[in-house]
């Protein structure tokens, strides 16, 4: 357990030594946050109703599927893994003490958004904030469990950064926070479903759906755990 424990502090520095999740997890998101609020709340007024779920849907899927499956690719796809190996190190060592670190900053970030928002643009705050932050934990679980399976499943690079941005670009595009999921073609409506931003978006605005989103997102986060489980072992046998 202290090894754990020390792999994850060692971890977290090492990723805010990192420019990758520096620019994924913390500049973009809070950069387009502070350009795109003030547009959504001059052109829509009601905005100011969703804009903190919005922009940390935004952000979480931005740092989740861009900044750390190429984290991930460094460890299980070069000697790093054979460091582990050698240490005798669990097999998912690398990858725990990644997600957890990840999962710090993300909610920082989130954080952030949250204590900014209402003051800058008078956004409105979530009516239960530790309700509020308990749906938040389970999208950043599932969106950093779907960046675990392309962290792992993919061994070149420039594959890797293409894979994450046919992910990313679907996910916010289709997922409502930009503007209604209603107002797109049928299947892009489903389409849009398929990706843990859109159901993410419904959990943190509180839409009444008899709890599918919450049924959804525990769906890909037991699909993305059994997928990352199946690839970790292939590796492991490598």
């Amino acid at each position: 357990m202290s090894a754990l424990i020390y792999g994850i502090r060692l971890q977290f520095r090492m990723d805010i030594r990192s420019r990758t999740l520096l620019v994924t997890c913390y500049l973009v998101p809070l950069l387009f946050f502070a350009v795109m609020g003030g547009i959504f709340t001059s052109l829509m007024p009601e905005a100011k109703d969703t804009l903190i779920a919005s922009m940390t849907v935004m952000g979480v899927s931005m740092g989740a599927l861009i900044g750390v499956p190429p984290s991930l690719l460094e460890i299980y796809g070069t000697d790093i893994r054979k460091m582990y190996r050698v240490g005798e190190a669990p097999r998912f060592f690398g990858l725990i003490s990644l997600v957890i670190s990840a999962f710090v900053h993300l909610m920082i970030m989130s954080g952030l958004i949250l204590a900014i928002a209402p003051a800058a643009f008078d956004a409105k705050l979530p009516k239960n904030i530790g309700l509020y932050f308990a749906k938040l934990s389970l999208f950043l679980i599932v969106s950093l469990a779907l960046s675990c399976v392309l962290g792992l499943a993919v061994k070149n690079q420039a594959k890797l950064t293409m894979l994450s941005q046919v992910f990313f670009l679907p996910s916010i595009l289709l997922s409502g926070i930009m503007f209604p999921s209603r107002l797109l073609p049928f299947a892009l409506e489903q389409a849009g479903k398929f990706f843990p931003a859109a159901w993410g978006y419904r959990l943190l605005t509180g839409v009444e759906d008899g709890g599918k989103s919450l049924l959804a997102l525990l769906a890909l986060l037991l699909v993305s755990v059994l997928a990352c489980g199946i690839i970790g072992a292939r590796k492991q046998d490598m």
